[in-house]
């Protein structure tokens, strides 16, 4: 079975680290403290739910008659492009309309991870290893 969610995970956690290292070094000397903080936590709330997306990913091998998990995954994945990508954006271009997309995204994790709460709890959920 392919996983989808274990593969956006994956590549997410690596553009994270690259994102990441760019902020860091590339972009330390030519953005604000403010705006370098901006960016880092686009980073942190990218790794965080890269990680919850290759949560998913198991998740979904555990539970593949659930509908709830990849609908998690989904809006997780949307979470971090917009989330992340809003912050980053805001961080580089410095224009503030671009913070009225980030809490679309946060919007979108707590979608997940309430899906992922109730997958845990369905009927459905058992898994096939048990």
């Amino acid at each position: 079975m392919r996983s989808t969610f274990l593969f956006l995970g994956t590549f997410c956690a690596f553009m994270g680290v690259g994102i990441g290292a760019f902020g860091a070094h590339a972009l330390k000397a030519s953005l604000s403290t403010e705006a370098l903080a901006i960016y880092h936590t686009g980073v942190d709330y990218q790794m965080w739910h890269s990680l919850g997306l290759l949560g998913i990913g198991l998740w979904q091998h555990q539970t593949p008659d659930s509908k709830l998990v990849p609908w998690a995954g989904w809006f997780m994945f949307m979470g971090i492009l917009l989330f992340s990508g809003s912050l980053y954006l805001l961080a580089l271009l410095d224009i503030p309309k671009l913070g009225m997309i980030t809490p679309i995204g946060g919007v979108c994790f707590l979608i997940a991870w309430l899906l992922v709460c109730l997958s845990a709890t369905s009927k459905k959920s058992t898994s096939r290893y048990q």
